[in-house]
């Protein structure tokens, strides 16, 4: 259809088994709604320097080839819902540098690289990944976005926020992250402007985490303590909250567990100068204590060539030195607190060789 002034074109429900190549290059609005493509490829677009709005919804888009959309310069919103996207990568959005709306909800997406957004983040508003299989998000990216208005997330299975990803979102209105797998919130300055305090009047924000599986400890006090009721409907764990509507439980019911070491290295460790020693160290506690050591100088110790420090708080030092000697310390914490336990590592300098007699 030429709808003048600007050119529209409209191939909903017309069976199209991929993009057709006689479209008019200079079309503005493009609809392929509705049809059986498979994929975009490389020229499906190419010099279509005019396109505003394109729309390639319920389709059986599966792959889209490296810069498809190079050429969309003026592209303002992009619609690829309802398709099999696997994966949004680098190269596949370059180009789009004044896109505003990306649709991407009801695929199959497991991973978006890094860079995937990066041609549109100062421009974006509005970006839909709902009903996906996402796991996680390259949340610096999605940080950057300072004019998004809506994020909608909802329906994936999403365990983490970067804490401080919403620093900088001060035009976002509507964050949909319902029915993922979050434990917890990170303290953040956009639940706070949801709940209109802060320093700044309040501007209308609705934060939906409905349906999620939350452990309600000390780590959410601070969200309950928010005077605002929203659909975080009810506790996963702990046990004595489980499946206890969230905004009814008393503040003194969101409690943590100081850590308590429960396994280490004996007392004193006895090693050849040169040789591997392995100190252990495991503790509970709610939520679960990061294990740290530091060294017998002070030093706090990390992976490096000579010590590497595993998921269940084990110090390996794979050659020792006489400067390993003393006591090394165990350090678990957490909200609630933290312990400490030390170890007194020894180590039995090499003895010297002599040299051989002199031949007669």
């Amino acid at each position: 259809q030429n709808v003048a002034p600007t050119l529209t074109m409209l191939c909903a429900k017309t069976g199209l088994l991929f993009v057709p190549p006689a479209i008019d290059r200079r079309v503005v609005e493009l609809r392929l709604t509705d049809n059986f493509i498979a994929a975009v490829r490389r020229r499906d677009f190419a010099n279509m320097t005019s396109l505003v709005h394109l729309t390639l919804s319920r389709n059986t888009i599966g792959q889209v080839a490296a810069g498809a959309f190079a050429d969309l310069r003026a592209l303002r919103a992009l619609h690829l819902d309802s398709n099999r996207l696997a994966e949004v990568r680098g190269d596949q959005l370059r180009g789009l540098g004044n896109l505003r709306h990306l649709i991407l909800g009801n695929n199959q997406i497991r991973r978006v690289e890094s860079a995937a957004f990066d041609a549109f983040l100062s421009t974006v508003e509005d970006l839909d990944l709902s009903y996906n299989n996402l796991e996680a998000l390259p949340w610096e990216a999605v940080g950057q976005m300072v004019n998004l208005n809506t994020l909608t997330l909802d329906h994936n299975l999403i365990d983490h926020i970067a804490e401080g990803t919403f620093v900088q979102l001060h035009k976002l209105v509507r964050l949909d992250m319902t029915s993922n797998r979050l434990h917890k919130l990170p303290p953040d300055g956009l639940f706070l402007r949801s709940q209109g305090t802060g320093p700044k009047p309040p501007t209308p924000l609705t934060v939906s985490f409905g349906g999620n599986p939350l452990h309600c400890n000390c780590e959410l006090l601070w969200l309950r303590r928010l005077t605002r009721e929203d659909d975080l409907e009810t506790c996963a764990t702990p046990e004595h909250l489980t499946d206890r509507y969230f905004w009814s439980i008393p503040e003194e019911e969101f409690l943590c567990e100081p850590p308590l070491i429960t396994r280490q290295a004996g007392g004193r460790a006895l090693v050849v100068e040169g040789q591997a020693v392995s100190l252990r160290c495991r503790a509970v506690g709610d939520p679960e204590p990061v294990v740290h050591w530091v060294a017998p100088d002070g030093r706090l110790l990390g992976n490096s060539s000579r010590t590497r420090v595993r998921w269940d708080g084990t110090l390996d030092v794979t050659i020792t030195t006489l400067r390993d000697s003393g006591t090394f310390t165990c350090i678990a914490s957490n909200a609630a607190g933290e312990a400490t336990a030390p170890v007194e590592v020894c180590v039995v300098p090499l003895p010297l060789m002599a040299p051989p007699p002199a031949a007669p």
